[in-house]
């Protein structure tokens, strides 16, 4: 599974111009679920998202997760394209994009499982036409692959 985290200070995403998930100071990330992942590596991607340490201690370095912050909001939003295979050529391959239906079932387990985890968990709709809004904070946007 990748996970495309970006530390932002609000977030919401809207579908047929109503918000269905905002945050405000948190985590956005943008999932894509590739063929051969499964629940392990949904249990581990979400491992990792709460424990990544991007947000800034005292001295103001990125020490902090979301664990560590008070009040920091997680927003999970469904994206097939990024398992596209774009190396060659000037046209995204989706080959590697696990189909619909597993996509879902593990998109959706992701989002249960941070729910029981973490207290503000807000997500986007897989499948719908999503607009997303946020405010990238540094910016820091990192690559997650499990």
């Amino acid at each position: 599974m990748i996970g495309l985290l970006q530390r932002v200070s609000a977030a919401h995403v809207e579908v047929d111009g109503v918000t269905i998930g905002a945050i405000g100071q948190g985590l956005l990330v943008l999932v894509g679920v590739q063929k051969g992942d499964d629940e392990t590596r949904a249990e581990r991607l979400l491992q990792r998202l709460l424990s990544y340490r991007v947000f800034a201690d005292d001295n103001g370095r990125m020490n902090l997760s979301l664990r560590n912050i008070r009040d920091g909001g997680l927003l999970l939003v469904p994206q097939f394209t990024l398992a596209a295979d774009t190396r060659k050529g000037t046209r995204a391959s989706f080959t590697s994009a696990a189909p619909p239906a597993q996509g879902e079932h593990l998109y959706d387990l992701l989002v249960q499982r941070a729910r029981a985890e973490h207290c503000e968990v807000a997500s986007g709709r897989f499948g719908a036409d999503m607009q997303v809004h946020l405010i990238n904070d540094g910016p820091v946007t990192f690559w997650i692959e499990t």
